[in-house]
């Protein structure tokens, strides 16, 4: 648990379930959903980025062992986990997954304890897209979708789905409508965050959705590998002039965009 030297750990309530939350930092609060295992020691690394920035980090636990370093073995079965739990929808198309719920209510607790003028949100991989259904809470200022994987784009229909209700896109659409941009990023080979995906977001928010699409087919610039997947964490390389350095400034810019103000 080294990795999380520092943070506070705690437990939060909302629709009748209780879940830990690991906080540290101070300003605005960011909520960062980690990815597949779980909280891992680079998405760790990624709530001290946040913290860095002038914000609180808060990390809620909603699988996996937090600290416990990813392996192939750990990810199945936390995926596997997932899969069978009533609150992800990880194959139902234009449904909100239900956790959601809970984040909001989190969403909002962090912002009365932290203050400013909302909060922000981070999801991963197959959280990706907790971000977008968590903005029907006007608290949420700066969303950011990275690698959104759910549900699993095994036809072509779910590829192109986005992972929410449409009660809940309507309400979404809203709010870029309102001026609140939402920030998606992907590497383009990544076969767990389909293209169809990306363009169903352009479609339905417009110009307030931004996408940042890594170029990772053979022989690109950067050597990125085809299979490169988690854009803030596991294929970072924190390097200036590298894609994934700048997409990471694009979220921290964010962040402190809409977060740190005065107005």
């Amino acid at each position: 648990m080294r990795e999380l030297d520092g943070f506070q750990t705690d437990t939060f309530t909302a629709d009748g379930k209780t879940k830990t939350v690991f906080r540290a930092g101070s300003g605005p609060a960011v909520i960062v959903i980690a990815e597949m295992p779980g909280i891992t020691p680079d998405v760790a690394t990624f709530a001290r980025r946040v913290i860095d920035i002038g914000c609180s980090a808060v990390m809620p636990v909603l699988f996996g062992e937090p600290g416990r370093p990813i392996s192939g073995l750990y990810v199945t079965r936390s995926i596997v986990g997932a899969c069978v739990s009533r609150e992800f929808s990880t194959f139902a198309l234009r449904q909100t997954s239900p956790v959601t719920t809970w984040l909001r209510a989190l969403a909002q607790h962090e912002h009365e304890r932290c203050g400013g003028p909302g909060v922000g949100v981070i999801g991963m991989c197959f959280t990706g897209g907790f971000a977008l259904g968590m903005m029907v809470d006007e608290t949420v200022l700066a969303p950011v979708l990275s690698q959104p994987s759910l549900p699993f784009g095994l036809t072509k229909s779910r590829r192109a789905d986005i992972g929410i209700s449409d009660a809940d896109l309507a309400k979404v659409k809203e709010r870029t409508a309102g001026g609140v941009d939402v920030l998606g990023l992907r590497f383009t080979c990544d076969r767990f965050v389909p293209e169809e995906r990306f363009e169903t977001l352009r479609r339905e928010l417009g110009d307030r959705f931004i996408a940042v699409e890594i170029d990772s087919s053979e022989g690109n610039p950067h050597g990125i590998p085809k299979t490169a997947h988690s854009v803030v964490t596991g294929d970072l390389v924190d390097e200036p002039g590298h894609p994934t350095h700048d997409a990471l400034q694009k979220v921290l810019d964010l962040f402190k965009d809409r977060l740190q103000t005065t107005s």
